[in-house]
């Protein structure tokens, strides 16, 4: 018997998520993908969706193969509904701990409750599959339906909640608890090197072809050492001298102190096993600048430097601190919506709401503007919804971007006018 088959969890009811998406992390949006890419009835995946919205699924359990909780229709009527997953068989856990042992970045990820891309894709490599594809997610319910039904529906978009928190509800779902999971990682992490056979002494050095053929068995680096909490502070350059004609102290104060909060982001990143930033335009680089809160005087050649004016540049700010350069690229850019692109658009929007709750929208290019309301949705090309409030005669960014438009549209609604900066 498998030891960890006894391994269960359960997670008290959740309150309705009106206003909210399910998925936030991209691996609980794979996990819904899987979803609506299984189901043969898109109106009994919308219905799972409203009772997931309204607060009608109780207490999930998880265990290895099978989610289970109880649904309630409408009408107070409660069903059982069971969604499987196949476990991961033992040779394939196998393939997945070495994997992870060697690269201590996922162990870190994971432990953080996070799944970075790279870890899904390593593991594929060594033929580990974590994440349910089209039709791995198998529903049964008591309600008698051979297919995915509202009551099955609604257990998935619940679970992508608890996805987005913890995931290791997924490997628990594959067939390992977190406390087997991670004894199972130290045990092979720390386990020692075979003893050398007794033979004459090696000589000092090896070829440099054996040495790379064993890096795979050489005992791991040392620990890198402690990341300090906080990025250095850059010395004062308020001396008695007086700068040199065109050198302005206060932005070369301003510059060395944000060159040195990047410095520390990097670094931890890259501790972490992140990947590379993409590289800034000028234009781009001015509003990270700007977003660091420069006296006045700074943000004015900031303005200047990137082909901005002062209030453009402030408008610049907002975007970039909801979502960096894709926030930035939703208020700088309006685009044609290709026709592939706009249907799947267009298939969010009427999934989004109840029919007697959808806002009506006039569409032009990538931007939905609500009739008779100062709100207004604006689709990236990242495939995320961005939500903008009428301020005066220009739109202003309220909020970072969401798969559901619905839930980026609730922003516009929570924040009123004061966004309006």
């Amino acid at each position: 018997m498998n030891p960890y088959d006894e391994t269960e969890r359960t997670f008290a009811a959740l309150p309705p998520a009106r206003g909210r998406g399910f998925a936030v992390t991209w691996w609980g949006r794979a996990w819904l993908k899987a979803l609506e890419d299984t189901a043969l009835d898109a109106e009994q995946v919308k219905a799972g969706r409203r009772l997931a919205r309204a607060g009608a699924v109780g207490a999930v359990s998880v265990r290895p193969g099978r989610l289970t909780a109880v649904v309630q229709d409408r009408d107070g009527t409660a069903h059982r509904a069971d969604v499987l997953l196949e476990e991961l068989s033992a040779e394939r856990w196998d393939r997945f701990l070495e994997m992870a042992v060697e690269r201590a970045g996922h162990v870190a990820a994971l432990l953080d409750r996070e799944m970075p891309p790279h870890l899904v894709e390593d593991a594929a490599t060594a033929g580990v599959e974590l994440l349910p594809g089209m039709g791995d997610l198998e529903p049964t319910c008591d309600c008698g339906a051979w297919d995915h039904c509202g009551h099955t529906a609604a257990l998935c978009y619940q679970v992508a909640r608890l996805l987005d928190e913890d995931p290791f509800v997924l490997l628990l779902l594959r067939g390992r608890g977190e406390r087997a999971l991670l004894d199972d990682l130290q045990t092979r992490s720390a386990a020692p090197m075979e003893e050398p056979a007794e033979g004459p002494s090696e000589p000092e050095g090896v070829d440099a072809v054996e040495a790379y053929a064993a890096g795979d068995i050489l005992p791991p680096l040392p620990a890198p050492p402690e990341l300090p909490a906080e990025p250095g502070l850059p010395p004062s350059l308020d001396t008695e001298a007086p700068p040199a004609p065109g050198v302005e102290p206060a932005a070369l104060e301003f510059l060395a102190a944000r060159t040195a909060v990047a410095a520390h982001r990097l670094l931890s990143e890259a501790l972490r096993g992140g990947v590379a930033e993409e590289e800034l335009t000028v234009a781009q680089d001015a509003v990270r600048l700007a977003a660091g809160a420069p006296v006045r005087a700074l943000a004015d050649r900031l303005a200047k430097g990137s082909g901005r004016s002062p209030e453009e540049l402030a408008l610049a700010v907002q975007a970039w601190q909801y979502g960096g350069v894709a926030g930035l690229s939703v208020l700088e850019e309006e685009w044609t919506v290709e026709a592939e692109t706009l249907a799947r658009a267009r298939a969010a929007l009427e999934a989004a709401w109840d029919d007697d709750e959808r806002p009506e929208l006039r569409a032009q290019a990538n931007r939905w503007t609500v009739v008779g309301a100062p709100s207004q949705l604006r689709l990236g090309r990242d495939g995320r919804w961005w939500p903008y409030r009428e301020a005066g005669d220009r739109w202003v960014p309220v909020g970072g971007g969401d798969q559901d438009p619905a839930t980026a549209l609730a922003a516009t609604e929570a924040t009123g006018g004061d966004d309006a900066r």
